[in-house]
Parts: C-alpha cells; structure tokens; sequence
C-alpha cells in the first residue's frame, strides 16, 4: 500500500481527530480495532466520531471514542443540504488536526474538506482524492483481504502500529438493566440457556436463509436443550420475525422490532448460543465472543466473516457464489441446499466443543 502526501503528521501535533464512520452495523463493528489503533497512535488526542444515528450505540461507549455526533440526511434534497451546511459549520467551529474516513464516499472527504480540516486520510475512492492530504492507494491484494483488514490497513499505510485485530463492543448501563428486565419479564432466570436466532439480514433476501428452517433450529433448541428462543431483528425485520414465530410450535419471544441497538446489543450478550445469517447482528454477537454458527450464501466469509474461534461457518459452494446480489436471480441454491439437519449437526458440535 501506497502513501501519497506532501505532509508528514506529527502525532504531537494532532489534538483533535474527526472520524468518519462506515453506515452499517456489520461495518462499524469491524472498524473499531482501527479506532483502538488510531486511540493508540494518538493517546493524547480527542477522537470524535461521526456516524449515522443507527450505529452510535457501538460507538458511544467504546473506550477509543471521546465524543459521537449524528449526521442524519433524513429525507429528501434540502433536508440533506441543511445537514451538510451544519456539519460543515460544526467542524469549521471545532479546528480539527486529523480526519480519518472509514467510509469510502466522496460525501466524507468533501465535509472534512469543507469543514478545514488540516489533514484528511482516506482511500483513495470514489473520485476524491482532491480532497485527501494522505491519499491511500489500494492495491489488487486490499481488495481480497477480510474487511476488518481492510480499515486496519488504513493505519498500517500510515505508519501506526495495530496491536489488537478482533473487535470488542462495549454497552452502557441503562442498556443492561433494560434488557435485564427484558428477561425478566419472559420468566428468564440467570441459568436458563438462551439460544438466538437472527433471521434477518438487511443487505437484501439472498443473504436469508429461510424463516420455516430458522423454526425448526427453534423447536429443536426448545425441545431438546430446555432452551429459551429470542428472535432478533430490526424494525424492518419485524415480519421476518413473526413468520419464523409463526412457524415454531414453542414459545419464542420475539424481539424484532421491540428494541434499540443498544438493548439488542445487551440481550445477544446473554446468550448461549447465536444463530444467524450474515449480518450486523452476527458481527456485535462475534464482538461479544458469543458461540455462534453463521450461514453464508451470496457473500465470501473470508471477506465479511465473524472474527473469533467461537464462530463455525454453514455454507456450500455453487458456482454463482459468491455473487455479493441483494436478491437471487436464479434458483437461491446457495442458502435452500443448507438443510436444518446440517446446521443442527453444527450447533451439537460447538456446544459440546465449547463445552457450554
């Protein structure tokens, strides 16, 4: 990887840096041992984050995080121009040192350059490179690495060391007891086994493996381990979660729809066991060091896979994957060849493994 710049940054004199934050869930997991590195590199140093306002609850109590701001567009042109023009005022106001862009939009360079700030570090994408003082050149080899990699590089290329590689999430305390109560409320006791499955997957449905399979894995975890089944997913997930619901003949409780990121964060970390389709979700659960198995379809694990040796992958190679689409345009044979049988088998293997 290649540096280009006229200017050396002298970690002395940067006292406040503005990262720019990826706009998924899966995506600002795997950016934050990059913050933990940045954190690292300049210890001194005051990191504000600027994200969407659906993932600031995995940055706002991150330990490599100061402050978060929210730049939400909303809908429309003039709502979207409105909160440039403030963000733009904002960061004129704040004398930033040091930008950072984790996201690879020519919108990131443009604020940071508008917003004047001293130094702005990002790949060079997506036609901004005018914008860049320290233009990262990605090279072929970039592209194939895993993504967690891929924001790691960002700090290698610029000469500060990476020490921790796997993500950690952290979750602040309101978010425990609520979910606790949560629990409570289900008649869940602090030794009863849990067992989650995230059926959704916002991408687009060929990264889902279909909801009547999740409720088999359900009923099954129900019946055989004594397990009580929470379903997870968004607000826009709710319908996926109320089919797998529908479909079992136990009594899950539904989460899809009935929680914030932050309470969904707190309620996957009790649980005993995940199962999930490649999503955000699957990454705060891989965070967390939940036992997981993850099913894989239209996109590369290799790539976007869950960090950490709890994790065990279910997917068969055919030869249109990985197509990386939103949705199928063929017979989906990537996800409906994975039968309940072989993720079950996946399931027994890692809980007797892990010994949980």
């Amino acid at each position: 990887m290649r540096v280009r710049s006229r200017y050396k940054i002298s970690t002395d004199g940067v006292k406040k840096i503005l990262v720019r934050s990826t706009n998924w869930v899966g995506d600002t997991v795997m950016m934050t041992p990059s913050l933990v590195a940045l954190k690292k590199a300049f210890p001194r140093a005051q990191i504000t984050v600027l994200a969407n306002p659906w993932v600031i609850p995995l940055l706002e109590r991150h330990p490599a995080t100061d402050r978060t701001l929210i730049i939400d567009k909303g809908k429309g042109f003039i709502s979207s121009f409105k909160e440039l023009a403030r963000i733009i005022n904002w960061l004129r106001g704040e004398g930033f040192d040091l930008a950072i862009l984790f996201q690879n939009a020519f919108e990131a360079a443009f604020l940071a350059y508008m917003g004047r700030v001293r130094y702005i570090v990002g790949y060079d994408t997506d036609g901004r490179g005018l914008f860049l003082t320290h233009k990262v050149i990605r090279d072929r080899d970039i592209l194939s690495v895993h993504q967690v990699e891929y924001f790691l590089e960002l700090m290698e290329a610029m000469g500060w060391p990476v020490e921790e590689r796997e993500p950690i999430l952290y979750i602040n305390d309101e978010d425990i007891k609520s979910s606790s109560l949560m629990l409570s409320s289900m008649g869940v006791g602090d030794n009863l086994f849990i067992v989650g499955l995230n059926p959704g997957a916002e991408y687009g449905s060929a990264k889902r493996w279909p909801e009547d399979r999740f409720a088999i894995i359900g009923d099954w975890a129900a019946r055989r381990w004594g397990a009580k089944v929470l379903l997870f997913g968004s607000v826009s997930e709710k319908e996926i979660g109320a089919k797998v619901s529908n479909y079992m003949h136990t009594n899950p409780a539904n989460m899809c729809g009935l929680t914030t990121l932050g309470q969904a964060m707190a309620l996957i970390k009790r649980c005993n066991l995940f199962l999930t389709n490649d999503s955000g979700l699957m990454h705060v659960a891989a965070a967390f060091g939940i036992p997981m198995v993850a099913i894989f379809g239209p996109t590369d694990p290799d790539k976007t896979g869950p960090i950490g040796g709890n994790a065990r992958i279910v997917r068969h190679t055919v030869d249109c994957s990985p197509c990386l689409k939103e949705e199928c345009p063929s017979n989906h044979g990537c996800m409906l060849s994975i039968d309940p049988e072989e993720v079950w088998e996946g399931m027994e293997a890692l809980k007797k493994e892990l010994k949980i």
